[in-house]
């Protein structure tokens, strides 16, 4: 069976880490798929989908690493369209995608681990997540 959904999501800030962990669970829920996998993707050049541990304080470290490695002001050729480079450069280190297990019913990530739509060009609203669920 293959099951297509999505999620919606809404940023308030121009960079902007939310966990999404438990929006997937309730889709993975409602569409019955006990084992099987789920693709998570971002249809959005300036955001990401991550997996990674939910601790401010690494938020913070991933941000900080992020801009240091990619500062908003450095003269790029694309901001001359719409001045938002630095945020689909800071993309390329990220990926628009992930795919998660499905076991008895939920995504079957690590003790620590989350899934998170990571914002970099916002705020922004109606941000569309396509969710894949595959599986029986």
């Amino acid at each position: 069976m293959i099951i297509k959904d999505s999620l919606v999501i809404n940023s308030r800030t121009r960079f902007q880490i939310i966990d999404i962990t438990s929006y997937i669970n309730e889709k993975i829920d409602k569409s019955s798929v006990s084992l099987g996998l789920i693709n998570i993707f971002t249809k959005h050049t300036t955001s990401a989908i991550i997996i990674n541990e939910n601790e401010e304080g690494l938020g913070y470290d991933i941000q900080n690493l992020l801009y240091d490695l990619i500062p908003e002001s450095n003269e790029y050729s694309h901001d001359l369209i719409d001045h938002n480079a630095h945020s689909h450069l800071k993309s390329l280190f990220l990926s628009p995608q992930e795919t998660v297990p499905i076991v008895d019913g939920r995504m079957d990530l690590g003790t620590w681990q989350s899934v998170f739509f990571i914002e970099l060009d916002g705020p922004r609203s109606k941000r569309k997540i396509d969710l894949t669920i595959m599986g029986e």
